[in-house]
């Protein structure tokens, strides 16, 4: 037999394979993320739980913990017990029976009658023939005594039995088979008070108890119907509990009505709910196939980018975590208030974090689904999915548009106020008493929404590292003026700074016009000369005293400067760990563009054959994204405008279009996504921006001149009332 090590390495030997498959990893991380959600929502991990028996006096006081309506099912069983037990048993009557009894009586007084009719035959003759009319057994005397004629007696006798009988076979319940010796013998009692001679009182209770015979006979089919008619009347007997209803208290006797309502809250379950999990297995899977159809549908990128996918079971799984482990909080001097912590579960924390590092319609449906989720987790109490979904919506709307890193701070703030209000509207409807409503309301909305905007900062960093995401926050820090490298480049190439910042209010307004990411634009033209730092001067914008130190240097070594710039760029960004979104933007902000000047310049130094244009290229790539195209296109046309000498509106215009078309013929927009469309709304953009920055000023008066002009107007009108006073 193989060691366990030696079968775990063949496992793992065997298993890296199918790891290694997009396909199998993705469908591993689904089984796993719908496996730790069901659990959260299912088990409760840390069970308040009574094991009491019937008859145990209780060593706890157990409150309600919640408002719920259950059926006592005992209770109901027994009421119908009851009701079935009060329908009588049903008989079917023989109404011929009566009339048969009767008539077999008078038969039998008749041959009596004519035996005692018969006096020619000797008395041994009447006796030996009576017993042949009689079918029961008398006495010798009582056969003697009966053949003496007695006319009157006999005819009292039938009408009396058959008047009995009459009574007992025609009365309500008849008679049935079971009570049929029963009344017989009270029959044979009531003969015997009737006062008739002894073998006349024998012969009527002989012929009652052999004549008699039951009349009513028990019909079970009809019984069962009536039964359960019976029953089906008897309605389920509910039982409705209260929040902090006192279920049992210390010292009680545990019966079987505290068992049943402890049962119904859960509170006696032992083992685990398979019911539950089953059912919540199946509401998750539903859920996150709703989620994938809305990606698969909605937005193809995500669904195709495996780790996007990681990213949002972990957010999920990790807010749900938190949920459950602040529902488990236990507040023993207030249990009132301890059954409402579910309000300070943190769904706006993850509404947040999708919002800004994936999208804000996905963290909009995530947060109603994890809403759901929450309602499920705390005992399916919607008030607590309700807090959680308005909650997230108002979280995800205050950062749907980032604009600086305080929004993360008030976005928590505007979440606080949507839960108190909630919470508030809440506890109206449900009659919370006003001190518990307003402690809670206060307290865990606020708590809510603090905690979400702290989980979402601190998470943020950390998704955004493991991830490879580049999020609206991470580029806020990066285009404060503060930054490390922001700041090299204001001191060390102050003309290239202020050339980007322009080149960042035109790509971001190019950006807009087009649906462009603006805050990557505008951060990735704040980058995108960076590398000049490392030979400022030999940029033009940075030559403050005239002197160009490419004029002592041949073409092609000014080239191979001016295109390094690129590459010193990408290597300062990754040394600063700036996002892999902005290196390509500067990686690509020039494409495989030519330096015209250094190559023409080249071509009129002679020797044209010798020069080759591709060495008088940048490197590349082309523009993969709109982004990186519009910072391009924003840089060549700064560049372009500035060095307009007439900066009229049809000039700039004019040299707008032409920089456009120029990129366009030279083939560096053919990979990316920009349309002809497109690039007719960023020659507008850009022309707004430009008409901006270099509008047409007025011409100031020189000031000198008009200060001389105003002191000798002063002084004229000072010496003409002196020259009045003289000639008066």
């Amino acid at each position: 037999m193989l060691p366990l090590a030696t079968i775990g390495k063949q496992f793992v030997h065997r298993l890296a394979p199918l790891m290694g498959r997009r396909r199998v990893r993705r469908s591993a991380a689904a089984v796993i993320f719908f496996l730790l959600i069901t659990i959260l929502i299912s088990i409760e991990f840390v069970p308040q739980r009574v094991n009491l028996r019937e008859g145990q006096v209780s060593p706890v006081q157990i409150p309600a913990p919640r408002s719920i309506v259950f059926e006592d099912k005992a209770k109901t069983e027994e009421m119908r017990r009851q009701a079935a037990a009060a329908v009588r048993d049903q008989y079917d009557r023989d109404p011929l029976v009566s009339a048969a009894v009767q008539r077999d009586i008078s038969t039998a007084i008749q041959g009596i009658r004519e035996v005692q009719a018969d006096t020619r035959a000797d008395e041994e003759a009447r006796v030996t023939r009576l017993r042949g009319v009689l079918p029961f057994s008398l006495s010798r005397e009582t056969l003697v005594a009966l053949t003496r004629p007695a006319p009157h007696t006999l005819e009292q006798v039938e009408r009396s039995v058959n008047g009995l009988v009459a009574q007992a076979l025609d009365s309500e319940e008849g008679i049935t088979p079971d009570k049929l010796e029963a009344k017989k013998a009270s029959l044979a009692d009531q003969v015997a008070r009737w006062g008739l001679s002894k073998p006349y009182q024998e012969l009527a209770q002989g012929l009652i108890r052999y004549y008699l015979r039951p009349n009513s006979f028990f019909n079970a089919e009809k019984t069962r119907l009536l039964k359960e008619a019976a029953m089906a009347t008897v309605p389920p007997q509910m039982v409705t509990i209260r929040q902090n209803e006192i279920i049992i208290r210390v010292g009680d006797v545990v019966t079987k009505e505290h068992l049943a309502k402890l049962e119904a809250l859960g509170l006696t379950q032992t083992g685990v709910p398979w019911r539950i999990l089953l059912g919540s297995a199946f509401l998750v899977a539903l859920l996150m196939v709703v989620v994938l159809l809305y990606l698969y549908q909605q937005n193809r990128e995500i669904y195709e980018h495996a780790g996007h996918l990681y990213l949002l079971g972990i957010v999920v799984v990790v807010v749900l975590a938190v949920g459950k482990a602040i529902t488990a909080i236990n507040i023993p001097y207030w249990p009132e208030l301890g059954n409402l912590v579910g309000y300070m579960t943190p769904i706006a924390a993850a509404g947040m974090l999708i919002a800004i590092l994936l999208d804000t319609r996905l963290a909009m449906l995530v947060v109603a689904v994890m809403s759901f989720l929450v309602t499920l987790m705390i005992d399916g109490q919607v008030r607590f999915g309700l807090v959680a979904l308005v909650g997230g919506f108002v979280g995800v709307y205050s950062v749907s548009k980032l604009s600086q890193r305080g929004d993360l701070a008030r976005a928590g703030v505007y979440t606080s106020a949507a839960n108190i209000v909630v919470i508030l509207i809440m506890g109206l409807l449900g009659n919370t008493p006003w001190g518990l409503m307003i402690t809670s309301g206060v307290g865990f909305g606020l708590i809510n929404g603090i905690l979400s905007s702290i989980l979402t900062i601190g998470a943020l960093p950390y998704l955004e590292s493991a991830f490879g995401i580049t999020s609206a926050v991470h580029l806020l820090e990066l285009s404060h003026p503060s930054n490390p490298l922001l700041r090299r480049l204001l001191t060390e190439a102050p003309g290239t700074y202020h050339h980007s910042i322009i080149v960042a209010n035109l790509a971001e307004a190019a950006a807009e016009a087009v649906g462009g990411e603006t805050l990557l634009v505008r951060v990735g033209a704040y980058y995108h000369d960076i590398g000049k730092i490392k030979r400022p001067y030999f940029f033009i914008e940075n030559q403050l005293n005239g002197e160009n130190p490419h004029d002592k240097i041949a073409p092609s070594l000014s080239t191979l400067i001016l295109t390094s710039h690129v590459k010193d760029g990408v290597e300062m960004a990754r040394e600063y760990k700036l996002p892999q979104a902005i290196i390509e933007i500067i990686e690509q902000h020039h494409g495989s563009g030519l330096c015209s000047y250094f190559y023409h310049k080249a071509l009129e130094n002679g020797h044209a054959e010798n020069v080759n244009e591709d060495e008088y290229r940048y490197d590349g790539p082309k523009p993969q994204t709109k982004e990186a195209a519009i910072v391009m296109l924003a840089d060549s046309v700064e560049a372009a405008v500035r060095s307009l000498q007439n900066r009229t509106p049809g000039r700039v215009e004019g040299m707008v279009r032409k920089i456009i078309k120029d990129k366009l013929m030279d083939g560096q927009l053919d990979e990316c996504d920009l349309t002809f469309k497109d690039l007719d709304k960023i020659a507008e953009a850009f022309f707004q921006v430009l008409g901006g920055i270099f509008h047409t000023r007025i011409e100031y008066p020189d000031l000198s001149k008009e200060m001389e002009r105003r002191r000798n107007k002063s002084a004229g009108s000072r010496k003409q009332p002196a020259r009045k006073s003289a000639g008066g």
